[in-house]
């Protein structure tokens, strides 16, 4: 986070236990976290593709996001950095079920991770290694 912002944050949430602050971490313990968090909080515009695909919603602290999609999908929230309305949107996910289930099952605009598989099973089938060929896929849209 930005050092302003997290220090309001901290000052705020610093004695909630369920809340985690950290220094930047390697890739995999982050996406760990993410996977076990209920909500992301993000700056990030790589987060807010990545945190969909393992259904957590997003909270963008920006007014506008070069992502778009996310918020037209519903996986994403734009939440600007007022610290009432971060603090607002984040206790109706955390307290309101349909809310929350509303983003984290949207349908992701950026894929279901599921890509690199299909790949393979064409090119298995393509050189040999597969007689039937894989299922037709057409995306999500």
């Amino acid at each position: 986070l930005n050092p302003v912002v997290r220090a309001t944050f901290r000052a705020a949430l610093d004695s909630v236990e369920q809340v985690v602050f950290t220094e930047p971490l390697p890739y995999r313990p982050f996406v760990h976290l993410m996977k076990a968090a209920d909500v992301v909080i993000t700056d990030s515009g790589g987060i807010q593709e990545e945190a969909p695909t393992l259904g957590r919603p997003v909270l963008v602290m920006r007014d506008t996001t070069e992502r778009p999609e996310g918020v037209e999908a519903g996986t994403a929230k734009l939440v600007g950095t007022d610290d009432e309305l971060i603090a607002s949107e984040l206790l109706i996910l955390l307290k309101d079920t349909a809310a929350y289930a509303a983003m984290a099952n949207a349908v992701n605009p950026y894929g279901d991770a599921r890509a690199s598989e299909r790949i393979a099973d064409h090119l298995e089938h393509y050189f040999g290694f597969r007689a039937e060929p894989p299922a037709d896929f057409t995306g999500a849209s």
